[in-house]
């Protein structure tokens, strides 16, 4: 399973990618707003450290000026992907898009019927947002089951991206339900690597060294 972090901190990103864990990133307004810059120019920053896919949202909501504000992030690096809301205006953009050679994944997912439709429009990636399915009293990683199960069913490409990762359950139960990469923050891909016997492990054998060795 792929891992994608989730910011726009170039700063975060590059730990992540030194450790070789970083398979792509995604973004989103509210992320890249919060890092105080110019938008073109934090989306740069990550499109020149990241090799894998780099998705970037448009502001806005109607086709024309979604087509629009994609292409000009598309020139930023072919590894861009122009990552769209679930909406008409979006399934409209997203052909567009595609016939210009630009990658397309739909967010704001939250049913397998809404993935159905992003694979029919030509998505490369959907997003499924599994945090906030639970917070509404579904099983966010049910749905994503479902949507694996649909796309393996009649043979789709498209890959599943879960999104609103809350920890790590969310990561083995989107792993199990075969999702193809989670997207998460850089302190999430940290708990990943952490185990409390793992440290104590450590710290014995450091111990017995001493003992031996003074």
């Amino acid at each position: 399973m792929k891992l994608f972090v989730d910011s726009a901190n170039v700063n975060e990103i590059k730990e992540i990618v030194d450790l070789g864990l970083c398979d792509g990133v995604t973004t989103n307004p509210t992320l890249v707003a919060k890092e105080g810059k110019d938008f073109m120019k934090t989306i740069e920053g990550v499109v020149k450290l990241v090799s894998g896919p780099v998705h970037v949202e448009p502001i806005a909501v109607d086709a024309p000026g979604i087509i629009r504000e994609a292409l000009e992030f598309g020139k930023l690096g072919k590894n861009v992907v122009a990552k769209l809301a679930m909406t008409k205006e979006s399934i409209r953009a997203s052909r567009t898009l595609k016939e210009k050679g630009m990658k397309v994944s739909f967010t704001l997912v939250f049913s397998a019927n809404q993935a159905i439709v992003a694979a029919k429009a030509g998505a490369d990636f959907v997003i499924p947002f599994v945090g906030r399915l639970d917070d509404g009293g579904q099983k966010g990683t049910e749905v994503v089951a479902d949507i694996v199960k649909i796309y393996k069913n009649f043979g789709l490409k498209t890959e599943v991206l879960a999104a609103s990762i809350r920890g790590a359950q969310h990561i083995l139960e989107c792993a199990l339900a075969g999702a193809h990469s989670v997207t998460i923050p850089k302190s999430v891909i940290e708990t990943m690597i952490k185990h409390p016997y793992t440290d104590l492990g450590v710290k014995k054998f450091i111990e017995d060294w001493k003992k031996v060795n003074g």
